[in-house]
């Protein structure tokens, strides 16, 4: 950690006035501004033990997943393969009517921005050819 960091783990200015302004908002955050002065050097130790005793645990359960894999009755595990299997080809229909659904409401929602387009067109094709609305005046190529 370097030394000339405005807010370290130390009796700086900063970290002082940090802790008075904490404890004069709301006193858990000068609480944790002492602690952080007082022990916080000690972050980078406590970060890593906690770190490795996390991976422990889960490996742990890992091992004991795969272990739970199998229960050594034959006639079980068939079935649960047999049952596993067939919801996993549930989940596959169902995500398949779930893309035709979207792909059916995406049609639906081009169909009907189309209609409203194509209406607008004739709308306003129609109040241009009787005068009426704003008049947008024709280009033609004159040289």
């Amino acid at each position: 950690m370097t030394n000339s960091a405005l807010i370290r783990p130390a009796w700086t200015p900063a970290t002082i006035a940090l802790m008075v302004v904490g404890f004069m908002v709301f006193w858990p955050l000068g609480l944790a501004m002492l602690a952080y002065i007082l022990w916080g050097d000690r972050l980078g130790e406590f970060k890593r033990d906690v770190n490795r005793k996390t991976d422990e645990v889960f490996a742990g359960c890992r091992r004991a997943s795969k272990r739970h894999a199998f229960t050594g009755n034959v006639a079980f595990d068939d079935w649960r393969d047999k049952e596993l299997e067939r919801l996993a080809e549930e989940r596959r229909k169902l995500d398949e009517m779930r893309d035709e659904f979207d792909d059916y409401m995406r049609e639906l929602r081009r169909a009907k921005d189309q209609e409203e387009f194509d209406r607008f067109m004739n709308e306003r094709n129609k109040g241009r050819k009787s005068g009426r609305g704003k008049s947008v005046p024709d280009v033609t190529d004159e040289d």
